[in-house]
């Protein structure tokens, strides 16, 4: 029985919740799973009773509960330094951290016109000239990372780090908005979309029966 367990909202909708859970899987940490549907009546109190903040996700571990994504990556990069949850080298390190916390507290248009749908297809849509500057941004931040630290691997800094959790959900968010990608942008999605664990959360997010009608933002469109 695993000594931790990850909170985490709708697979469909939710990639904060993302997050800790694929750089869990792919670093092979076991977990317990515990899903609250978001956006429902009772969504408010079944969080609470979990997290602090009401929000996921939350990573338990015993009597210690760790909210917020990039917390939890930092901690489990300190309980599991083995795992290589961040890189080795203490420049890519540093790197790494900035562009964690960078799309932690940024990319506000990108989030609110291309929210995370792995079930819906909309090319096209969301491309409001806020929206494309900061997808011209992760694309940046994409080429500087691999450019500087990719050696070694098909992911940002080489081998997979919570880096890469971190832009995995923009990954998907490309797929759906049909946001075209070329060469070393191209090879690094499809490297992040080949991962076993990405596909399984797509997998289960397919088979979600709860639909959040405020993120299904563009099925009115022709």
């Amino acid at each position: 029985m695993s000594d931790f367990t990850l909170v985490i909202g709708n697979k469909n909708y939710s990639s904060w919740s993302l997050r800790p859970w694929l750089a869990m899987r792919v670093a092979g940490i076991p977990f317990r799973e515990v899903r609250i549907p978001l956006y429902t009546p009772d969504s408010s109190a079944a969080l609470s009773a979990w997290s602090p903040s009401a929000r996921v996700p939350l990573l338990q571990e015993g009597a210690l509960k760790v909210w917020e994504s990039l917390a939890i990556g930092e901690y489990l990069a300190e309980r599991f330094p083995d795992a290589g949850l961040w890189p080795q080298g203490r420049e890519a390190r540093a790197v790494a951290r900035s562009v964690s916390a960078e799309m932690h507290s940024g990319f506000p248009a990108l989030r609110s016109a291309m929210s995370m749908n792995i079930r819906r297809r909309y090319p096209g849509s969301g491309r409001t000239p806020a929206c494309l500057r900061d997808i011209e941004r992760v694309l940046a931040i994409w080429h500087d990372c691999r450019t500087r630290s990719g050696e070694g691997g098909d992911f940002l800094f080489g081998r997979f780090t919570f880096a890469d959790a971190m832009y995995a959900p923009v990954v998907l968010r490309f797929r759906t908005y049909g946001v075209a990608l070329d060469g070393a942008a191209r090879d690094y999605a499809d490297a992040v979309m080949a991962l076993p664990a990405l596909q399984e959360w797509v997998a289960d997010a397919e088979q979600e029966a709860e639909s959040i009608p405020k993120f299904d933002m563009y099925d009115e469109q022709p």
